[in-house]
């Protein structure tokens, strides 16, 4: 009996989920079917790949092994697809990932860049925090993914795309609290000030609490907006400050007008907007290719932003 290339790609998603139920759910399958898949494997190769218990499942030394060849020949089959389907540059179906902070923002230009440029190519745009697209791109689910950097994952390539500064965003009348030193104003002052961040998970928190020198454990923090949308609800409210993406500041302030903006003092606090893919990705034509229109759109909305 041969191994196949879905038992491959089967046992890889149980090795990763370490599960039944939720490796068949990776793989859209039944978990009776999967379960018969990889005894399967087994019989073929005639030994034990995984030790079966209650609610997991442990790799044995050989199924370390296999999963070593599994992996090496998944990703080589990965590039050898997209070699032949990037082979006419930007065309065809381009799966790209995006974060929750950048995407209502950007996708709107971007996807009118992108369609006028070719009207056949079919984009499928996935809104996701950047753990979750990090690991959809490197298992070729997701052709690129727009992030912020750094990230820790290896094995990918970059391109920066644009800086976008953060701004503070508050009340009027929470603003003018700072007094005469928010002429020269720096994340660090606000340490005694009520700072509202998104909940855990996201990126740009981590990035406002690096901004700001502060802990998660500090009294004066609440992570509890799920998007920028809710959190400039609150901010108007009085709730507290916050940091603003630029990108986002004028569509946000629209809604919630109550929300007022001011710049930091140079050198202001930003975050570095990027796109990746797969190092193992053949062609880097298309990459390039979509990487300049994302560029160009995005570096526009900044200079929007800005006043430019």
């Amino acid at each position: 009996m041969n191994i196949t290339l879905r038992q491959l790609s089967y046992f890889r998603a149980l090795c990763e989920q370490r599960n039944f139920g939720r490796a068949a759910e990776v793989v859209s399958i039944s978990q009776p079917a999967l379960s018969v898949q990889i005894r399967e494997m087994e019989a073929a190769l005639g030994e034990k790949l995984v030790e079966r218990r209650a609610r997991d499942v442990v790799l044995t030394p050989f199924g370390r092994l296999i999963l070593t060849h599994a992996t090496r020949v998944l990703d080589e089959m990965q590039a050898l697809t997209e070699a032949a389907r990037w082979q006419e540059g930007l065309a065809g179906r381009l799966s790209l990932g995006i974060i929750p902070t950048i995407a209502p923002y950007i996708l709107p230009a971007a996807l009118e860049a992108l369609r006028s440029r070719d009207i056949s190519l079919d984009v499928q745009v996935r809104e996701a925090k950047t753990d979750q697209l990090i690991q959809e791109v490197q298992t070729g689910q997701l052709d690129a993914a727009i992030v912020a950097l750094p990230i820790a994952a290896e094995g990918l390539n970059q391109w920066p795309l644009f800086e976008d500064r953060f701004l503070l965003a508050g009340t009027k009348a929470r603003l003018a609290a700072l007094g005469p030193a928010a002429e020269t104003l720096r994340p660090a002052a606000l340490d005694q000030s009520p700072l509202l961040l998104l909940e855990d998970g996201h990126c740009l928190t981590d990035q406002a609490l690096e901004v700001c020198g502060r802990g998660r454990g500090h009294a004066q923090i609440d992570m509890g907006a799920s998007s920028l949308a809710t959190l400039s609800r609150l901010v108007e409210a009085g709730f507290g400050l916050t940091l603003m993406p630029e990108i986002a500041a004028k569509i946000e302030q629209r809604t919630a007008p109550g929300m007022h903006l001011r710049r930091f003092s140079d050198p202001e606090p930003a975050r570095q907007i990027a796109l990746v893919r797969r190092q193992s990705s053949q062609n880097e034509a298309w990459f390039a290719t979509l990487a300049e229109v994302l560029q160009s759109v995005g570096q526009s909305l900044i200079d929007t932003a800005r006043g430019l």
